[in-house]
């Protein structure tokens, strides 16, 4: 009996498995771990560069401007009132895809104009 286990299994075989698993790993880190490190590397600046003034549309569509930055969340000002929000619900930037320049500009005014009631006070 156990020459036939012996025979059934070449001599190289082993070899060549451990190489193929190897082979595998390193495909799937580069094919899905590697990128999805990237994208949420992408999305955390993407939200620590988010300032007051600037219109986002939420995860679930829900279109606002920011109204506060806070540690844990926003606080997005809407046409029903203002909301708080986590910072991971913010989707993407909607100022410069539909206002351009114009809106870019006034959220930067709108943001020294803060910082320097702040330093007053």
């Amino acid at each position: 009996m156990l020459t036939i286990f012996l025979q059934a299994q070449p001599q190289g075989s082993s070899s060549m498995m451990l190489i193929m698993m190897g082979v595998m790993f390193v495909g799937f880190y580069f094919l899905m771990i590697r990128p999805q490190m990237r994208k949420q590397k992408q999305e955390k600046s993407f939200q620590e560069t988010l300032k007051v003034g600037t219109r986002v549309v939420l995860t679930s569509g829900l279109h606002g401007r920011i109204a506060q930055v806070q540690d844990d969340g926003f606080v997005i000002e809407t046409l029903s009132g203002k909301l708080k929000f986590e910072k991971a619900a913010v989707s993407r930037e909607f100022t410069e895809a539909r206002f351009g320049d114009k809106a870019k500009a006034a959220a930067d005014k709108t943001a020294e104009k803060k910082e320097i009631d702040t330093e007053k006070k």
